[in-house]
C-alpha cells in the first residue's frame, strides 16, 4: 500500500512540475480592474508567473472549503 501512495504522489509531483513549466510567463495581477483603478488611484499591480497564481487559487479554493465545513 506504501508503494502506492509513492507512486500516486510522484504522478502528482510529475503533473503540477509539468503544469508550473507550461504556465511560466509573466502576468499583471491588478487590485482593481483598470478603470476603478484610476477612480479611485488605487493602481496597485504585480507580476507574477501564472503558475503562482493557478496554485494559490487552488490552495485558497481548498483552505475556503475546509473552513465552510468545519464552520457547518
Amino acid at each position: 500500500m506504501r508503494y502506492i501512495r509513492y507512486a500516486f504522489l510522484a504522478a502528482l509531483a510529475a503533473v503540477l512540475v509539468s503544469v508550473a513549466l507550461a504556465n511560466r510567463g509573466a502576468v499583471a495581477v491588478a487590485l482593481l480592474p483598470e478603470t476603478l483603478a484610476r477612480l479611485s488611484g488605487l493602481t496597485y499591480s504585480i507580476q507574477l508567473p501564472l503558475f503562482v497564481i493557478i496554485f494559490a487559487s487552488i490552495i485558497a479554493g481548498l483552505l475556503i472549503g475546509f473552513v465552510w465545513e468545519w464552520l457547518r
